[in-house]
């Protein structure tokens, strides 16, 4: 028996050795040598060195040292035994800020199938002359390809897998794309298109993977989707698709991941999905829908992330779940209501109940139980008439010793005296302040706090331990080197405070994007802002709005109006903008600083009585 285990490891051994001799004395043909050389050239490569013996590249890019992350891979086959008849057949160059265009070459590389050209600062668009290939694989994510999405891609029908997302591509997508029939992935999220999705995509039954996040789609979310029935993911976010989800969205039993969110349409009932089963990520945030959630959800044995947040969804949460995955639940912003049973707080979860009509939770009840091993956020979720019991959830009684007339937060930072207009103010910093996936946070001794709902998407975070995000050094004034950040939403407020009129003055800067010539430079964050729960901006962008990235920005909210002693500042992502730039999970609400001054004609005295109540 020993004998024969040591026999076969002899003639595996032997084979390896055999494979790395035929691919040390390899030899690229040297027309395919000299087409890498002008595909670098053509994509913008000021460097560029490659071993034809190795097929390994030893130098690419615009700089003599590779950017961080930066992948580059080049593989190459041979035919038969004749190590001098090889062949390219996958090009990896990713993450360089390659500053060209894609090249027409490949077409003299005919044995190549796979291209990843991601992370590039690539312009123009996709070749014609990439028709005529076999490719199996294409990636161009996040770089700046524009103008219509070439009917001609059509016609590589040998496709598997097909990323155009973060792009600047526009028009309508062409039906020609129905004809890649053995398309498995298609991404086009995060460009600019615009239209209805094409009826000939009802061939796409092979598809597993469909994202069409963030674009400009007009029409309904079309019935022809139940034919994808291999589909494991669908996304789509703020892709203008309008409602209602169409019912036959329940013949799709292989789905895992179903994320729909900020759909316009009709108010509909919940999507029959008890036949979906698999689900282990159901998103329908901001669908407009309204009931029950159907008792069979809170059953699904693999489901992990729950998200029906921002919809009109009633009735209570059920005294048993047997749902034993579920690790995030976020239903912010419904009619929920009863009482909040002891089978949603489970260690090790992430539950969301802010913004709801749940019973008043006191600090006798199991949800305001101290030391609980689980983010909870009870913001505003209870029934109460009064705006103080809805704001601080879990307090015996409520008083305010004194009222104040401003605010004044470092989002993310530490505390921070600016001077402005000749008076120092201390901006107060919640930088220590962990968690937000769930997060409720109160300063007891200033009257503030914040609500953070919502957990990164494909981050590969599970610990959501801090939503803060800091610039190490920039020539930037210090409020602005930190900020608070949140996936869904973010709310600060201010209690006991003055009735009367206020100037609300927001401080943003985007530090999480470059001003330069690179793809960290090609993300796109936008988000909507809430002031009393008055929209005040929608699709807000920091960029656009400051310039720049890099760049100090104050937005300013004049005549607000306290009149229940309460102030609430709101910031909502909508599923606009990019969400993989520069890396997964950059996306949704940033705010670095707020300042809440007195609108009181009397303004110098205003002034005073907050730096005196500052000092108290």
């Amino acid at each position: 028996m020993f004998s024969g285990k040591l026999f076969v490891f002899l003639i595996l051994a032997l084979s390896c050795c055999f494979r790395f001799l035929r691919f040390s004395e390899a030899k690229l043909v040297q027309e395919e040598v000299v087409a890498l050389e002008e595909i670098a050239k053509t994509m913008g490569s000021t460097y560029w060195e490659f071993n034809a013996d190795s097929c390994e590249v030893e130098m690419v890019g615009v700089t003599p040292v590779a950017p961080k992350n930066a992948e580059h891979d080049i593989k190459c086959e041979c035919i038969d035994a004749n190590t001098t008849n090889c062949h390219v057949t996958i090009i990896t160059l990713k993450g360089y800020n390659l500053p060209g265009v894609l090249p027409p070459q490949l077409v003299k590389l005919p044995y190549l199938r796979e291209i990843d050209f991601a992370y590039n600062y690539l312009n123009g668009t996709i070749p014609h002359e990439w028709a005529s290939m076999q490719l199996t694989s294409i990636s161009v994510l996040a770089n700046r390809l524009s103008g219509k999405i070439p009917k001609e891609l059509g016609n590589i029908t040998t496709l598997s897998y097909l990323n155009l997302e973060a792009n600047q591509f526009s028009g309508s997508i062409p039906s020609d794309l129905g004809k890649l029939i053995n398309l498995q992935t298609l991404m086009l999220s995060s460009n600019q298109l615009t239209g209805n999705l094409p009826p000939s995509f009802a061939g796409l039954i092979n598809l597993t993977d469909f994202r069409i996040n963030d674009n400009k789609l007009n029409g309904s979310i079309p019935n022809f989707i139940q034919s994808w029935r291999n589909l494991n993911r669908l996304e789509m976010h703020a892709s203008g698709l309008k409602g209602p989800i169409p019912p036959d969205i329940s013949f799709l039993t292989n789905l895992a991941k179903l994320r729909i969110s900020d759909l316009d349409g009709p108010s509909q009932g919940f999507p029959l999905l008890n036949n979906v089963t698999g689900l282990d990520v159901l998103l329908l945030r901001n669908c407009n829908i309204h009931g029950e959630v159907p008792p069979y959800i809170w059953t699904m044995k693999l489901l992990d992330v729950f998200d029906v947040s921002f919809n009109q969804l009633v009735g209570e949460i059920p005294a048993r779940i047997t749902a034993d995955r579920m690790r995030f639940t976020f239903l912010t912003g419904n009619w929920f209501s009863g009482d909040v049973p002891e089978s949603i707080l489970k260690e090790g979860t992430n539950v969301d109940l802010s913004y709801n009509n749940f019973t008043v939770q006191g600090p006798g009840e199991p949800s305001c139980r101290e030391n609980m091993n689980l983010n909870l956020n009870l913001f505003r979720s209870s029934s109460s008439l009064n705006s103080s019991r809805r704001l601080l959830p879990c307090t015996e009684t409520i008083s305010c010793p004194h009222y104040s007339n401003c605010l004044h937060v470092n989002c993310g930072g530490k505390d921070t005296t600016i001077k402005e207009n000749k008076t120092a103010f201390t901006y107060t910093g919640d930088g220590d302040v962990e968690g937000g996936t769930a997060k409720y946070f109160l300063n007891v001794q200033e009257y503030w706090g914040f609500s953070s709902t919502g957990d990164y998407m494909d981050d590969n975070d599970f610990q959501n331990t801090r939503y803060i995000r800091s610039l190490q050094s920039s020539n930037m004034p210090e409020l602005y080197l930190t900020q608070r950040v949140a996936p869904i939403s973010l709310t600060y407020f201010h209690y006991c405070m003055e009735n009367g009129e206020y100037t609300v003055n927001l401080h943003f800067a985007e530090i999480q994007f470059t001003d330069d010539q690179t793809y960290s430079s090609l993300g796109r964050r936008q988000f909507d802002v809430y002031v009393q729960g008055r929209s005040v901006w929608k699709d807000f962008n920091i960029e656009d709005e400051a310039g720049g990235a890099l760049k100090p920005l104050v937005k300013r909210v004049k005549n607000v109006t306290v009149s229940d002693n309460t102030l609430e500042i709101r910031f909502y992502f909508a599923g606009r903008g990019t969400t993989r730039i520069p890396v997964r999970g950059v996306y949704g609400p940033a705010i670095s600083a707020i300042s809440v001054i007195s609108g009181k004609f009397f303004t110098f005295l205003c002034v005073f009585l907050c730096v005196v109540h500052q000092n108290f």
